[in-house]
């Protein structure tokens, strides 16, 4: 999807080094079982939560069924609000859009909404390419484009850094980009938000560009929605003459009535908070110089391997996402491994299902990615729009091993088996022939049993890798069914 991690490790090698960074391991342990603990008593105050979860679901998979309908009603309103919609197949053609419409005002700088899909993209470096400099204002975006980083958080990008990390970071990275930290600036939250404060104040007040995404499109409307907790976003909406908006085409609804729903679900599962302090909504342009909101605006309608995930029966249910990032919080892999090891924009749960569908398992690290989980379900229970993860987690599984017909750019293809399973699949198949056939199988557990005092203690070849974090379970006397037939055989015939 993008360059962004290109080079990176497949997932057990990067979560290898991960999990032995204590401080690493330390920081995202406080940050995720704090929001943990926050979510979950948010929600419990809602009494028909369940129903507010099944309404998603079923609103996000009425809207994916007839996808094209409701994304070319969208078109319709957003040019009758005299905004200007753009098709993008993939990341390079977003890329070349949105720069193209940045130089097309003359500017060399723009200012930038939180987006997961312009992180998707590349973005930042694709205008860096082209000598236009993207300011980060999301406070968690700031520190990780000051520090030189990558997000490692849906929602907190920056949950890796500490408020001692974060300090040395705007000590000595912010006067490259702008106005510098204060002097003597000190690690609490107070002093480092007044100092993110300063220092995009005079970036929002400066730039005639600003660059978004959103969390939801209408298509009755035209109306675009972004959330948010810091203010920034509502800056770069309202102040800048032109607005371009970068977003993937699974993020519409049908109408006002549908987005209700999430406006309730979307702010419990993510920040915790019965609403977001800032929910921006914008249809169209303004004519006015005196008003708030964009003289220009561009929609950039992102594909990017949706279409392909979308002809997946069983993976498409991966975009209904909204992006609350609650997977991640439970996640007891994510917790210790922490989000970058999964070598994409979208860690944790959902990416570990969402990135090999839009970028394909071809890659080491896209086909480790579905291993990247224990199935213990807790993420499936917290989504708040009821997807399956370990099943999809489970289907991609196959798709690693087996290979099969999957979708790339609209077209058919046959994935080959991933190296590296071969001892894999030679197990399942001779599993598979054993329950098939009775009495080898019966014949096969006598023998395992008559022969344990010299079974190793450990598995041979690709086996090693197993047995050497877990114990082997010790080899019974006697087969099950000898043990049953020896002990109430008798009793069903008298």
């Amino acid at each position: 999807m993008s360059g962004t991690f290109v080079g990176m490790p497949s997932f057990p090698e990067a979560a290898h080094a991960a999990v032995g960074n204590k401080t690493l391991r330390g920081n995202l342990r406080h940050a995720t079982h704090t929001i943990r603990a926050k979510r979950a008593k948010a929600v419990a105050e809602l009494s028909d939560w369940a129903q507010l979860r099944e309404a998603g679901r079923q609103i996000k998979d009425h809207t994916l069924r007839h996808l094209d309908r409701y994304l070319m009603q969208l078109e319709e309103a957003v040019t009758a609000a005299g905004g200007t919609v753009h098709w993008a197949a993939d990341a390079d053609e977003a890329n070349r859009i949105v720069t193209g419409l940045v130089k097309a005002t003359g500017e060399s700088e723009v200012v930038k909404v939180k987006s997961m899909a312009t992180q998707e993209i590349g973005l930042n470096e694709a205008l860096e390419a082209e000598g236009i400099r993207a300011y980060e204002t999301d406070l968690a975006e700031l520190i990780v484009q000051l520090g030189k980083d990558r997000p490692s958080h849906i929602l907190v990008p920056a949950i890796h850094r500490n408020r001692g990390e974060i300090r040395d970071i705007f000590r000595s990275e912010m006067g490259e980009w702008g106005r510098p930290a204060p002097d003597g600036l000190t690690d609490t939250p107070a002093e480092l938000a007044e100092a993110a404060r300063l220092h995009l104040r005079e970036k929002f007040l400066r730039a005639k560009v600003g660059i978004s995404g959103a969390n939801f499109m209408v298509a009755e409307t035209g109306t675009l929605v972004v959330v948010e907790s810091e203010g920034n976003g509502r800056m770069c909406l309202t102040l800048p003459e032109t607005l371009i908006s970068v977003v993937g085409i699974e993020k519409i609804v049908p109408t006002w009535r549908d987005l209700e729903v999430f406006l309730q679900t979307l702010p419990r599962s993510s920040t915790a908070e019965r609403m977001n302090p800032y929910t921006s909504m914008w249809t169209g342009t303004t004519d006015a110089e005196t008003a708030d909101g964009p003289r220009a605006f561009h929609l950039v309608l992102l594909d990017n391997g949706r279409t392909d995930t979308l002809s997946d029966q069983v993976g498409r249910q991966a975009l209904r996402c909204i992006r609350c990032s609650a997977c991640l919080n439970v996640c007891p892999v994510y917790e210790r491994a922490g989000g970058h090891a999964y070598g994409s924009v979208y860690p944790g749960p959902i990416g570990a299902i969402l990135s090999p569908q839009l970028r394909g398992t071809e890659s080491e690290i896209d086909a480790s990615l579905p291993y990247a989980s224990s199935l213990c379900g807790a993420c499936y229970e917290v989504c708040p729009v009821a997807i399956d993860i370990p099943e999809v987690l489970v289907h991609l599984r196959e798709r690693v091993v087996e290979g099969g017909t999957v979708t790339r750019a609209g077209n058919k293809v046959v994935l080959k088996p991933a190296k590296g399973h071969a001892a894999e699949r030679a197990a399942m198949r001779a599993a598979r022939w054993a329950f098939g056939h009775p009495g080898a199988l019966r014949s096969g557990q006598r023998l395992a049993s008559r022969s344990r005092r010299f079974l190793p203690r450990t598995l041979p070849g690709p086996g090693r890798a197993w047995s050497a974090s877990r114990e082997l379970p010790a080899m019974p006397a006697e087969p099950f069914r000898d043990w049953w037939q020896c002990t109430h055989g008798g009793q069903e015939a008298r």
